[in-house]
């Protein structure tokens, strides 16, 4: 007879499944892989590169730039992906990054210079994406967080699991290409968004209270009177062309 219903399963020599093993090491994850594995098939179909960065573990950054690029299951697909090192990420990806594209960080939630620079992405129009274990991160930290409650599973193979899944998810999404188009925006203002502050990066100064700053859909000029001084790299709230707030970077 079939054993019990398990929430993964193996499809060919992929891993989707461990079997109730597998379900109780990856916890209440399951449901955060799949939504962060639609989000990136999405991107991906869009034309994404997957920026993978670890300041602290970098062979984990390194192996998930490998599981996308080269798929260790023969017919699927390779996708962009590259790990990034160095002593200045955040001036790596300021100038690689382009909007659309995904950013990976492995680390854990005590990582400062990590949430500054997952903050940072969203002004550049990256999705983000938060990989970890341990403390948790600060709610809205990342668009998505994959986390695992248990410390150890930074080096037990536990964290490993986790991102083969993200893997094999978003090749699963790709054998469903209908439900990869995203739906634009085409009404001249949004309702959804009409009303919302978006965060810009300055990128320079012009005349007397305006700067040019950064956003997920590109340049722009605005007001910074309300803000005060500004300078390049600083973050901002915008709203109706007009800078309304300092964000921390």
């Amino acid at each position: 007879m079939p054993g019990p219903p398990t929430p993964w399963r193996t499809r060919g020599r992929g891993l989707v499944c461990t079997g109730t093993e597998g379900a109780q090491r990856l916890g209440t994850l399951g449901l955060d892989l799949a939504a962060a594995a639609f989000a990136l098939a999405r991107r991906f179909a869009a034309g994404a590169t997957l920026w993978c960065w670890s300041p602290e573990w970098p062979h984990h950054a390194q192996h998930i730039a490998v599981e996308f690029v080269h798929p260790v299951i023969v017919g699927k697909r390779a996708l962009p992906a590259e790990a990034v090192e160095g002593a200045d990420v955040t001036a790596v990806l300021r100038s690689l990054a382009v909007p659309g594209d995904v950013l990976a960080a492995v680390a854990p939630a005590s990582d400062g210079h990590v949430a500054s620079l997952l903050r940072r992405a969203s002004a550049w129009g990256v999705t983000t994406m938060w990989v970890g274990a341990g403390r948790r991160p600060a709610t809205g930290a990342a668009d998505h967080v994959l986390w695992l409650d248990a410390p150890e599973a930074a080096w037990s193979g536990d964290l490993v699991l986790a991102y083969h899944v993200l893997w094999e998810l978003t090749h699963v999404c790709f054998e469903h290409p209908g439900l990869l188009r995203e739906e634009a925006c085409t009404d001249e203002v949004c309702i959804t968004c009409s009303d919302q502050a978006r965060l810009g990066e300055v990128i320079s100064l012009e005349d007397a209270g305006l700067a040019t700053v950064r956003t997920a859909s590109g340049a722009e000029s605005v007001e910074t009177t309300l803000v005060g001084p500004v300078q390049a790299g600083d973050l901002l709230l915008l709203h109706a062309g007009t800078a309304i707030g300092r964000v921390d970077g």
